[in-house]
């Protein structure tokens, strides 16, 4: 079954009792890699920073990079998502860019930012070959491209497709959200990288924290509704883990020249 994209085309980003609560609770997690690459790894101020969040959706993560003082922009095909992004950044008091585009094709010159990163994002795309291309054109030279992705494998169609979307006692997903087809093995897409002089730095995975049989105990309770979606994401404790073989993250330089 194909990807329905339309799904994105809500305003609910923020709602604790909608599904797209689950990806807000995720979000600290990513966000504290990503933070920690920046400062720590690379030793980046920053504050002042060009940065672009491509399929940037209701704006979860584009709000924790600008609490850190980068001039952010945010790009997605969904009208309804950005007027959400737009109008909660604004009640937190965020001042964020958001444009609407998509990411085989973006629409900003050569050259135009620091940080690219790509995360929900690739597994949706019509392309993954012309968004990785685009996002390296769209980057400064020596720029750092991030990123987060679904691992295409037998768990990963277990956890992300039928339990998260199909099997009704336990799922907490929009039917359709993903598919497994589309999910990209960490070799196919560092291949990707090698072809337009993007080289991978890192690979780590995000899973849960908690045994198995509590996760499933959380998802039956948001199933039969006695807690919001939020909670159940929260409950998740997502952290960074040698886990690859569902979600798995990383970062990349584009040459410098």
């Amino acid at each position: 079954m194909p990807v329905d994209n339309d799904v994105y085309n809500t305003h609910s980003w923020w709602d604790d009792n909608q599904p797209f609560a689950t990806l807000e609770a995720f979000t600290p997690a990513r966000f504290d890699y990503f933070h920690d690459v920046l400062t720590n790894r690379l030793r980046l101020d920053l504050k002042g920073l060009d940065v672009l969040d491509v399929g940037c959706g209701g704006g979860l993560l584009a709000e924790h990079f600008a609490r850190t003082g980068a001039r952010v922009t945010g790009v997605d095909p969904s009208g309804p998502s950005l007027e959400a992004a737009g109008e909660h950044a604004r009640q937190s008091g965020l001042e964020i860019a958001y444009q609407q585009g998509f990411a085989e094709q973006l629409p900003f010159p050569d050259g135009t930012f620091d940080i690219v990163y790509c995360c929900d994002t690739l597994e949706h795309v019509t392309s993954v070959d012309q968004a990785v291309a685009e996002a390296v054109r769209v980057l400064k030279p020596g720029g750092h491209y991030l990123y987060d992705t679904i691992n295409r494998t037998l768990r990963s169609k277990l956890a992300m497709i039928k339990m998260a979307q199909d099997w009704k006692s336990v799922s907490f997903a929009p039917k359709d959200l993903h598919d497994w087809k589309s999910f990209i093995k960490p070799a196919e897409l560092h291949a990707v990288f090698r072809r337009h002089d993007l080289a991978n730095q890192d690979l780590i995975g995000f899973a849960s924290t908690r045994p198995q049989s509590e996760l499933l105990k959380a998802m039956r309770r948001r199933a039969r509704g006695e807690i919001t979606y939020g909670e159940l994401g929260r409950q998740f404790r997502l952290g960074v883990h040698k886990d690859t073989s569902v979600i798995y993250a990383g970062y990349a330089r584009k040459a410098a020249k």
